[in-house]
């Protein structure tokens, strides 16, 4: 059997995504990626060149996703897919106790749900099916350091990227009968706008919060000193297309500067200790 050269990536517009679709592109590889309006697909047409296939639909649209899953399958359905690209997600912030309700919502309609809809709805090209004339690909789920360890005032996000470590586990032990691999990729901070749109909206919104006073000190000890010393999504997106290369991955790859401080360090000290650490230096106590 052939290994098909299609790769879908999702959140290709931007960050991760953008860079994700170049490396790829770059690399020899058909790239279809998703994107939430027409702009934005015509940019990447310019920009990326004659293999990269713009699909234009929202990960919280299932309809929409449905429908263009239908006109891929059209399209290649002979070669399939050789990779899904699970990158799309935002990230919400702020004080647990001052986070709306559908705040929360909003978060695990794209990062959670959003991700199982589009694993649905392409699966069969990736060869989830009765007969697939190429050999099995491979779904790589963008996770993040914050699928393993939750710091304050990200609780939405956390929460998100947890449920999608734990339903990518389950995943890969079931797609096995189809001998389609899931991989998990764990990025640390990487310099991209999604850490800027969440520093920027907590600069008002949360202003009367308790918490207003230690979360400045959240974003400028913890936030900004992580993206200073963070990799570019450009070296990301290189290191991704080295893991998808991989003829025998590992289940998971966390993607960390400074790894030891910002990954194997807070997994080994024990909770209550690192509570303290937390606490201490964002002064939350009265």
């Amino acid at each position: 059997m052939n290994k098909s050269k299609n790769i879908l990536i999702t959140g290709a517009s931007t960050g991760i995504g953008y860079d994700l679709a170049k490396t790829f592109v770059d690399a020899g590889y058909t790239v279809f990626g998703s994107v939430r309006n027409q702009s934005d697909a015509a940019r990447l047409r310019e920009e990326l060149g004659s293999n990269i296939h713009p699909l234009v639909f929202d990960v919280t649209n299932h309809k929409a996703v449905d429908e263009v899953a239908e006109k891929l399958n059209e399209k290649i359905g002979v070669e399939g897919l050789g990779g899904l690209i699970n990158n799309a997600g935002i990230a919400v912030g702020g004080p647990f106790t001052d986070l709306d309700i559908e705040e929360f919502r909003y978060q695990f309609e794209v990062n959670v749900l959003g991700l199982v809809k589009v694993t649905q709805a392409f699966l069969p090209l990736l060869g989830a099916r009765e007969s697939h004339d190429s050999e099995p690909g491979k779904i790589l789920q963008i996770s993040s350091v914050a699928g393993k360890v939750g710091m304050p005032f990200m609780s939405p996000y956390v929460g998100s990227k947890h449920a999608v470590e734990g339903i990518s586990q389950s995943l890969r032990r079931e797609l096995q009968l189809y001998g389609i691999d899931v991989i998990v990729i764990g990025p640390g901070p990487i310099k991209t706008p999604i850490w800027s749109k969440i520093s920027d909206e907590s600069q008002g919104k949360f202003k009367h919060s308790v918490f207003y006073e230690s979360l400045k000190i959240f974003k400028g000890k913890f936030v900004a000193q992580s993206l200073r010393n963070a990799w570019t999504s450009e070296k990301a997106a290189k290191m991704i297309l080295s893991i998808y290369e991989k003829s025998k991955p590992k289940t998971r790859y966390g993607l960390v500067a400074q790894r030891f401080r910002n990954s194997i360090l807070p997994k080994l000290l024990p909770d209550r200790t690192l509570d303290k650490f937390v606490k201490k230096n964002l002064k939350l106590y009265k």
